[in-house]
This record gives C-alpha cells, sequence and structure tokens, in this order.
C-alpha cells in the first residue's frame, strides 16, 4: 500500500504566523514553490500560504504586504492528512476540498506536503486526469 508518506515532499519549511507576505514571498521565490505551510510557535500546522494568496487577498485588495501577516490569509481549519493514509485517502481529500497540495502529518507535527507535481510521479496517466479534472475549478471559497 502506498501512503502519503511514500509520496510526500520532504523537508518543507514552514512560515511563522506573524510572517509578512513579503518575506514569505521571496522565500516561496527562493525555494522555487507555489506554497508554503503557516506554524505556529508549537511547530503545528495553522494554514497554507499560496502565491495567489498574496495577490488576491492582499495586493488586489489594496493592502501591504510588508505590513500583512501570513497568519490572515488562512481561513479556516486547515486541511491535511495523516502519513500513514493511503493514496486513495489522499485523492479523496485533495479531490474533495479541491486543492493541489496536502499537507502530511505524523504525530500532530507537519512532515510534508503532497503536491500536484508528486501525484504526478506516482499515479497512472489516467487516474492522474481525473484528478486533475475534479480540481480544475479552484478550491472554494474559504481557500486554505
Amino acid at each position: 500500500m502506498t501512503t502519503a508518506k511514500d509520496i510526500m515532499h520532504e523537508g518543507v519549511q514552514c512560515i511563522e504566523t506573524n510572517t509578512n507576505l513579503v518575506t514569505a514571498a521571496r522565500m516561496m521565490r527562493d525555494l522555487g514553490v507555489g506554497a508554503l505551510p503557516i506554524c505556529g510557535e508549537d511547530n503545528r500546522l495553522k494554514g497554507i500560504i499560496t502565491d495567489r494568496d498574496i495577490v488576491v487577498k492582499c495586493l488586489a485588495e489594496g493592502k501591504d504586504p510588508n505590513t500583512c501577516n501570513a497568519i490572515e490569509l488562512a481561513e479556516g481549519t486547515p486541511f491535511y492528512v495523516d502519513a500513514s493514509d493511503d493514496i486513495e485517502t489522499l485523492l479523496q481529500e485533495m479531490t474533495q476540498h479541491k486543492v493541489k497540495r496536502m499537507p502530511v502529518i505524523e504525530n500532530k507535527q507537519l512532515v510534508g506536503i503532497v503536491s500536484e507535481a508528486d501525484l504526478a510521479q506516482h499515479l497512472p496517466e489516467e487516474e492522474l486526469g481525473r484528478f486533475v479534472e475534479a480540481i480544475k475549478s479552484g478550491p472554494p471559497d474559504h481557500i486554505v
């Protein structure tokens, strides 16, 4: 059985809740990623911020990215899967919530993230196509 831990991206870097969006954007650029998990002082997942969040929820709204913090853009409870969840559960969760990235938790700590690119390396082409089709309309209004 293939698990979330088997296909996840390890070594995911979190940003702190009070990190401003300029710093978050630079970190995304430097790491070559489009999203960063937001973790609190307890190193537990508080949300995810995407490059799109910065543009749509900050810049397009006329907010100052130097004073707007990452946690301000995180809405609701973050979605995640357990490291031991099988790939079917992972796909179900990502499809249900229409997300391209899913944090992976083990012992209440963030241990990795599964992206659409990770799925592309591990799924048959037909199954990947169904997944992409299912999430293409984007996440619901409560983007996390």
